[in-house]
């Protein structure tokens, strides 16, 4: 152990946050450190949110960093963009300050204003370098108003407005919600769980607590046990929301506060919640090796997140499913979506589904206009993956087995046996122990490789099939996905290989008019164009009208729908009846 890490051991830390220009989305946070033993001592920022795969560079939002020690100034440098070096010559004790401005609303960065404040934990907290096993607390003094923290922390004594951490694993993956949010309870076995409302919204909470149990229940039972004692889901609620980040004791969520009341927004909402769920085994605790212990100064890459995130992504409308709340037509609408994702994204045909995972730090975080023709989503084609397996072992094994048997033997191998994460190989060859067959082949055309997706043999084996309703019709198409604002229709993908590709209509053109006629929605304005026919085209393009000869060129575009085969046999009712928990 070097000098640093072993003198680090000995620091005790203890933070207080406050907020008195939350207006103006600002958190004042001090560190106290005692016990220093070292002449100079560096503190780090993460550059990366575990469960967000793209460095967001979070020291951006430090200001007014300075250091004293018995009221007299501490000397520091910045030795690099997320360290600060402190001269500890003589000290033994030391209190850092620091202003940290929160305004982006996601699941994954801070956010401050009159209304709550949302701690995102590793872009907000400094830690000793060589220091990530020292405990710490975190003391909140609340804005005005707000009376309320939600965090799965533990509490200090009987203070909820002071929170401890073991180590900076857990702090990290512990974020801490402030304000004055609606807090709800449920017990799910021995594990206690709590949902806190910001945001407001037409939920039904009784509703949830029923409904949120019943998910709860169906993904405990695949792993067969549930390893918190206390789980906490943080929800903001907005007039659009969406998205989630996993932690190992909680959650956040995204949400839009009216779309409870739909089916579809209730549906939508239960998904989400079994999705972040069920990463509490997926990735935080059965992980890809490389996914822990974590370097929070460098990307961290791994093959395997359509495993993390896809198998997910197929488990979380799976459960929904499962517990009845989700009708069968209903999720196999939702299936078909994720089939005509993949197939209407060009990059299917380019980047393997294992470099996707990759690359996510490079390409999945960072999309731009062109990313639908280069690469394709681990979680869409994960989760199709997953089905794909599933039904797979399921027939195999005559309904003996399916991928829950997969999930609940590599999660007690490799993190309860083994205490480690797996290995590419290690997750094929609990497949392939499940599915009682090679799997060299499958791997090579779905996972390393670009082959089209064969979902009908797969849903067969169910008694389904995909049917693609634009087959054997004669659709005209330029290709072009396209953006309104302020009147103007412009260009914002041109997908490969279509009429808008091969003549060479480019992203930001303003459509002006085709075959004379002014363009309000460029599908509108060729109904009545074949296969075939040759267009003149009129844009705007940086300034200047151009004219474009475009020659339209069949659509590329799929869209399937599942439905039940003729007469299914015995064994595919079989697979079906234990596929989907029918009844």
């Amino acid at each position: 152990m070097s000098f640093e890490s072993e003198a680090a051991g000995k620091l005790q830390i203890a933070y207080t946050v406050s907020f008195p220009e939350a207006q103006a989305h600002y958190a004042d946070i001090e560190m106290d450190i005692k016990g220093i033993a070292q002449n100079k001592l560096d503190l780090k920022l993460p550059v990366w949110t575990p469960g967000s795969y793209l460095v967001r560079e979070f020291a951006k939002n430090v200001e007014s960093f300075t250091a004293e020690s018995n009221g007299k100034a501490v000397s520091v440098v910045k030795t690099r963009k997320n360290i600060w070096q402190l001269n500890t010559q003589g000290l033994t004790s030391v209190k850092v300050k620091y202003r940290f401005y929160a305004f982006e609303i996601s699941v994954r960065t801070a956010f401050i204003d009159n209304t709550h404040a949302f701690l995102s934990t590793s872009g907000m907290f400094f830690y000793p370098a060589g220091g990530l096993d020292l405990p710490s607390t975190i003391k909140i003094i609340p804005y005005k108003s707000w009376d309320k923290v939600s965090t799965s922390l533990e509490m200090v004594g009987n203070d909820p407005f002071t929170v401890k951490a073991p180590n900076y694993d857990i702090l990290f993956d512990s974020p801490i919600e402030v304000g004055n949010q609606e807090v709800f309870n449920f017990k799910v076995g021995n594990t206690n769980y709590e949902v806190a409302m910001y945001g407001g919204g037409n939920y039904d909470k009784e509703r949830l607590k029923k409904d949120m149990a019943k998910v709860i229940e169906t993904e405990v039972a695949i792993f067969g046990e549930n390893p918190n004692k206390r789980y906490v889901f943080i929800v903001h609620n907005y007039l659009k929301g969406g998205g989630g980040l996993e932690h190992l004791s909680s959650t956040v969520l995204g949400a839009s506060r009216d779309a409870y009341a739909t089916a579809a927004g209730y549906e939508g909402f239960l998904s989400l919640v079994a999705h972040e769920h069920f990463h509490l085994w997926n990735v935080k605790r059965l992980r890809p090796i490389a996914l822990g212990p974590f370097d929070y100064d460098n990307e961290v890459y791994t093959t395997n997140l359509w495993i993390a995130e896809g198998f997910t992504a197929y488990y979380d409308n799976l459960a929904v499913r499962r517990t009845n709340l989700f009708p069968v037509d209903d999720y196999l609408t939702a299936l078909a979506a994720d089939f005509n994702t993949i197939d209407n994204t060009p990059g299917t045909k380019v980047q393997p589904l294992s470099q996707s995972s990759f690359d996510a730090w490079i390409k999945g975080y960072r999309p731009d206009e062109n990313s639908i023709n280069t690469g394709i989503s681990y979680y869409n084609k994960g989760a199709v993956v997953g089905m794909m397996m599933d039904l797979e072992i399921i027939n195999n094994s005559k309904g003996a087995k399916s991928l829950d048997n997969v999930m609940r033997y590599m999660y007690n191998e490799y993190y309860k046996v083994k205490k480690r994460g797996y290995t590419d190989a290690e997750f094929k060859a609990g497949l392939e122990a499940a599915a009682g067959k090679k799997l060299d082949d499958f791997y090579a055309a779905y996972i390393n490789g670009v082959d089209d997706m064969d979902y009908n043999k797969y849903l067969a084996y169910a008694g389904y099939k995909a049917v693609d309703e634009h087959e054997g019709q004669s659709i005209a198409d330029l290709g072009v996905r396209v953006t309104s604002a302020n009147g103007k229709i412009r260009i914002a993908n041109v997908l490969r290989g279509t009429a808008g590709w091969v003549d060479g209509l480019n992203v930001n053109d303003e459509l002006v008019s085709i075959d004379g006629v002014p363009v309000t929605d460029p599908k509108k304005t060729i109904v009545g164009k074949q296969v075939g026919d040759r267009l003149s085209i009129v844009v705007t393009r940086d300034g200047r009208q151009l004219t474009i000869p475009v020659t339209l060129k069949q659509t590329t575009q799929k869209k399937y729908h599942i439905v039940s085969v003729d007469a299914p046999t015995a064994q595919q009712l079989a697979v079906r009846k234990k596929w989907l928990n029918l009844q």
